[in-house]
């Protein structure tokens, strides 16, 4: 099994993407450091972290223990979740067909509940005018894969079989399921899952991380600003 001496820095603010690093670590139990990166301050925007992650986005992490002993820098959180999987050799199988089930429910997070659920937040809570068709839209959508989980969880404890990055990816994004109009008694199959989820230790300590750093950016027009308009900068 590999073996971590020297910390990993994991850049990282308490949102659904962050969780799903912070609780992986937690769940490998290996050494780590925490690097606050605060997006409402335009942080993401300073040189530095550019170097680590070019898109302006967090979180991103630096593993000195890298391969071949060098370090190495991984940004997107779905590909953060396999390199970690595949060097710690946990959470994610090395069997190929096994490897494909996560790899499916983990791509779904990255490209389909994650994004649509934080639409149905800037929506229903950060957007200047209440537009209702845009509310309905995601607020619907999210209602629609809240029903994909549910089916897929009726007859099997987690995403992908075992236990897997597919589910600390997701998980984030279902904890906030009051912020985006969802009612998980209406999905009980979900709400099975989550609850499961959710009482591991290991998840409980990783949305633990800078919990106390989150604020309500309903009331923060000036984080706002810094986080919905954006463009591309020279």
């Amino acid at each position: 099994m590999t073996t971590q001496t020297k910390p990993i820095e994991l850049y990282y603010w308490p949102t659904p993407n962050g969780w799903k690093i912070s609780i992986m670590l937690e769940e490998l139990g290996v050494p780590y450091v925490v690097k606050y990166v605060n997006i409402g301050k335009g942080e993401q925007f300073e040189p530095a972290f550019l170097k680590i992650s070019p898109n302006n986005r967090m979180p991103a992490i630096i593993d000195p223990e890298g391969p071949g002993g060098e370090p190495i820098s991984v940004f997107e959180s779905g590909a953060i979740l396999q390199y970690l999987g595949r060097k710690f050799g946990r959470f994610y199988p090395s069997d190929e067909r096994q490897k494909v089930e996560v790899d499916q429910w983990l791509f779904w997070q990255m490209g389909g509940l994650g994004p649509m659920a934080g639409q149905a937040h800037h929506f229903r809570q950060y957007a200047p005018e209440k537009i209702q068709y845009g509310i309905d839209r995601y607020t619907n959508e999210v209602n629609r894969l809240y029903g994909v989980m549910n089916k897929r969880l009726a007859d099997r404890e987690f995403l992908a079989g075992d236990y897997s990055i597919a589910d600390m990816a997701s998980i984030g994004w279902v904890r906030p399921y009051k912020n985006q109009g969802q009612d998980l008694d209406d999905f009980p199959h979900l709400k099975r899952w989550f609850e499961t989820v959710m009482a591991r230790s290991a998840v409980a300590r990783g949305v633990a991380v800078g919990e106390e750093r989150r604020k309500n950016l309903a009331d923060d027009k000036e984080a706002q600003k810094v986080l919905f308009g954006q463009r591309a900068r020279a």
